[in-house]
């Protein structure tokens, strides 16, 4: 089998990047034995709890990423330099248990997969 990751890169609620990746991920986790997470650039605030996509109308899809460890997915990966960018704390990640990585680690981490799918 092969191993799939998958890379999101968009914010979550100014397009529907994010839920599709989402939905994306958990049917892939069944046809593929390693499937991991990458989030860089706008993609970090996938991983922000306390949004509140009612606001605008839009579904509150953040939450199930919270149940991707039930899939036996273990592998999320966060770019350390896109959360300094965007003034955002490792601590505030809070809705997967994501690795922090230097954006060479998480590039090497990247190599090991193979196919890359981006949302």
């Amino acid at each position: 089998m092969n191993r799939v990751a998958f890379i999101f890169t968009q914010p979550p609620h100014g397009s529907s990047a994010g839920r599709e990746g989402l939905d994306a991920v958990m049917a892939m986790s069944a046809l593929s034995e390693e499937v991991a997470l990458f989030f860089v650039s706008d993609g970090v605030f996938q991983l922000l709890k306390g949004q509140e996509p009612e606001q605008i109308l839009a579904r509150n899809y953040i939450a199930t990423f919270g149940v991707l460890p039930l899939y036996d997915l273990e592998h999320f990966y966060v770019c350390s330099a896109s959360l300094a960018e965007r003034g955002i704390s490792a601590d505030r990640v809070a809705v997967l248990p994501v690795e922090v990585l230097a954006p060479e680690a998480l590039r090497a981490a990247l190599e090991k997969y193979d196919r890359i799918i981006t949302f």
